[in-house]
């Protein structure tokens, strides 16, 4: 599977996808008008090794709801993810069996020369 979750109206994101230029064969999902499935979520877990991994502790939501100072479980950060798509740490980018999760420039560059060499 080649796959992006991603928020089309969010700048790092469109910036990312402009930069990589991925292969027409990458599915675009923009999570805010495509929300995220059960099934979606569980397969980037298996790839990601945990929820938390996949979770953005970097939301507006976040801080407002006073999650920092709360005890989450994997349970929590999936039913969060799944709740609401700003708690996914963005863009995600499926390649087969690999996964880069988040905006850092260390993440884009590992995509970068994984998916295009």
């Amino acid at each position: 599977m080649k796959k992006v979750y991603y928020l089309k109206t969010c700048n790092t994101c469109t910036r990312i996808l402009k930069e990589l230029n991925l292969p027409k064969e990458f599915v675009l999902q923009d999570i805010k008008s495509e929300p995220i499935t059960v099934n979606q979520i569980e397969a980037m877990k298996a790839l990601s090794g945990s929820y938390e991994a996949l979770f953005s502790k970097r939301a507006k939501l976040y801080k407002e709801m006073d999650l920092k100072n709360q005890d989450l479980t994997e349970r929590d950060y999936k039913n969060y993810i799944l709740e609401h798509y700003t708690f996914l740490s963005r863009p995600v980018i499926i390649s087969n069996e690999d996964i880069f999760i988040g905006s850092s420039k260390k993440t884009i560059e590992a995509a970068k020369t994984k998916i295009i060499g």
